[in-house]
Parts: structure tokens; sequence; C-alpha cells
């Protein structure tokens, strides 16, 4: 495969970002919208979108990792031992601080890109706290604590699905399963006959698991691991919003990376969408009672999308495409969080919310 220079990955990062964010934004698509929908309001449409985004996601990426094209062990996915405690409580604090802000951090880009200055500000909080974990005051608690409590994967191999099943039953049946299994995710998409007549969410859906292929081409394929230690990564948008804020402050091309360059590449798809739409509205909080809100779930997901090493974008879609056993614990944990936060939030508090179930009549 021919080499691709750091920049370069960067600015193919950008193209990816502008294009999911451009057709996101168009189709109003959004995780917690599509959690609140199902689990509050029985309408499970766009949660059958995102099962579409990650089945084509799976089937392009397990494609790669068999035709030797692209390595998971050198994604941050696929370790020898799963941090089930960090990912386990990292996940409830993302689902639960998602619910407080109306979004994830993927989402509040998207927003961004519409005028939304809330988001701005969620995103500022978001990645300092992230960084925090990540790097800074608070990665002792996460590295001496969090990440001390794990699991061996089974056979002590690589904690992923595909290379449990490809060491039991062999390569050929291992890709023909997570092949079925793609084209069951994507199935209940084309069996919805209310989303024939909804092609702008079907093609966000299409675009979002295109797009988790092409940072694996981007980062894992195209890229000469001789000439560049770059790290194989897609997409997520925990870390790089992070750095994406590291960097503009201290500057440096180091920092222009393919995550960073997603993250850029949302916010201008985004604003393209909202241009030609003629939607692009600024905005702010209302009162401050609402920016609290804000800022304390803004602050929630930072803490939890680095100890669970993703979010609903990056451990959703991203980590499940690899099969990593971290995805379904963490997906399950941001949506029960997700319920919690709901609840919370239509009760008024968390004692409230617990009063009324405890003692329901």
């Amino acid at each position: 495969m021919p080499a691709s220079p750091f920049p370069v990955v960067a600015i193919i990062g950008i193209l990816i970002g502008v294009l999911i964010g451009f057709f996101v934004r168009r189709a109003r698509l959004c995780s917690f919208g599509a959690i609140e929908s199902a689990l509050a309001g029985g309408d499970w449409r766009r949660m059958k979108i995102f099962a579409l985004a990650l089945g084509i996601a799976l089937g392009g990426t397990q494609i790669l990792i068999a035709g030797g094209w692209l390595d998971p062990t050198k994604t941050t996915y696929v370790a020898s031992r799963i941090p089930w405690l960090s990912i386990v409580i990292g996940a409830l604090i993302f689902g639960l601080g998602m619910a407080l802000v109306g979004t994830c951090a993927f989402g509040s880009l998207v927003r961004l890109g519409g005028g939304d200055l809330r988001s701005l500000v969620v995103l500022m909080v978001f990645g300092a706290v992230a960084y925090a974990v990540l790097r800074g005051s608070l990665s002792g608690l996460r590295i001496q604590f969090f990440e001390q409590w794990t699991l061996p994967a089974p056979g002590d191999g690589p904690s992923a699905l595909n290379a449990w099943l490809k060491s039991v039953w062999g390569a050929g049946l291992a890709l023909s399963l997570m092949l079925t299994a793609a084209a069951t995710l994507i199935l209940p998409t084309l069996l919805d006959r209310r989303l024939w007549k909804a092609p702008r969410l079907v093609t966000a859906g299409v675009v979002l698991g295109l797009g988790v292929i092409g940072g694996w081409l981007a980062t894992g394929v195209f890229v000469d691991e001789f000439a560049t230690n770059l790290r194989v990564q897609s997409l997520t948008f925990v870390a790089p919003v992070a750095r994406t804020l590291f960097g503009v402050m201290i500057g440096g091309p180091e920092w222009f990376d393919f995550g960073v360059g997603t993250v850029i590449g949302v916010v201008a798809g985004a604003y393209a969408a909202a241009r030609l739409a003629d939607d692009f509205r600024w905005e702010a909080f209302d009162d401050a009672r609402e920016m609290g809100r804000h800022l304390f779930g803004a602050a929630m997901m930072g803490l939890g999308g680095i100890l669970a090493g993703g979010c609903t974008i990056g451990q959703s879609l991203t980590a499940g495409s690899l099969t990593a056993m971290s995805w379904p614990i963490s997906s399950v944990g941001i949506l029960l969080g997700a319920r919690i936060g709901i609840v919370i939030l239509v009760e008024g508090s968390l004692g409230e919310a617990i009063k009324s179930r405890v003692f329901r009549t």
C-alpha cells in the first residue's frame, strides 16, 4: 500500500468529518435522540439507523481484517485484558451526562455547526475534563484504580469476538458469522417501510458506517507503519475533542491528526448543511439552571468517555466494527445511564426520581 504522509491523514479526517457532519445534520440524527425516542416513546426508527451504520461498519471492517489489511491489536479497543470496571462506570457516567446535555460529544459538534453556542461551552468543559482524565491531573486515578480492575480475554488473546471465533472455528467460518451479523443489523432498516420515506436518515446511517471504514483505511491501511508512528484509529469523539482543545491552546502541527481532523470536519459539514437549509441560528442558554445542567453533564461526559474508552460513536460503532469485547459492555452502560438521566429529567431531580420509583402506588 502507498504511504500516506501525516498531514494527508489529517486532511482525510477532515473530509470524512465534513461528510458525516453534513448528512447527520440534514437528517437531524442524534444518538441520544434515538435512545430517548426508543426507550421513552417506543419509536425505534433512529435506533435502526444506528444499527444500519454498525452493520455497514462491521461488514467492511471484518473484510479488512480477514484480508490482512487491518490489525485490530494496533487499536486502543483490542487488548489482552479488559478494564471492565472502568468501562462499566465510565459508560454509566457518560450516558447520564449525555442525557443532561441532551446529546453526546458528536451531537454537540453537529449542533455547534448550526450555531448552538451552548454546544461550544459544553465542548470546552467536556474537552478539558476529558484531557484531565486522559493525561492530566485525574489520569493517575484512572490508571492506578479504575484500570487495575481487569479481566483476561478468552484464551489470553485479543479482546475481540472475531479473534475468539477464529481461534475456535477458523477464519472462514468466523468471517461468515461476522458478515451474517452485519446483514442482520442492516435488515431492520430495509424492512421498515417508514424508513423508505426517510432517505436522509438512511443516507446518514450509510455515511456513518462508511466513515468508520474510511477511518480504518486512512490510518490502518494506507499508512506505512515504518514511515510514521501514527496510531490506528477511526471515528470517536472523546480524546480527539480533548486533543483539539489542547492543540488550539498550545499550537503545533503534531496535534493535527486524523481524530482532530474529524472534529474540525464535523463542525464544518454541519455548518454547510445548516446554511444550505437556511437553518443556521445562534442559540444560547435560556437561564442559569439550564447552563448548570449542561456544564455538569459535559463534565460527566468527559470523565465517563475516557473511562469507557469511547462514546456512542467510538464504542458503539467503531469498537463494535472490531467486535471488541468492550463494545457490548459500554453500549449497555451508556443506554442504562441515558435511561436514568431521562427519568431524572422527567422527575426534576434524582431524589424525586427515586421517590417516584420506590414509593409509587
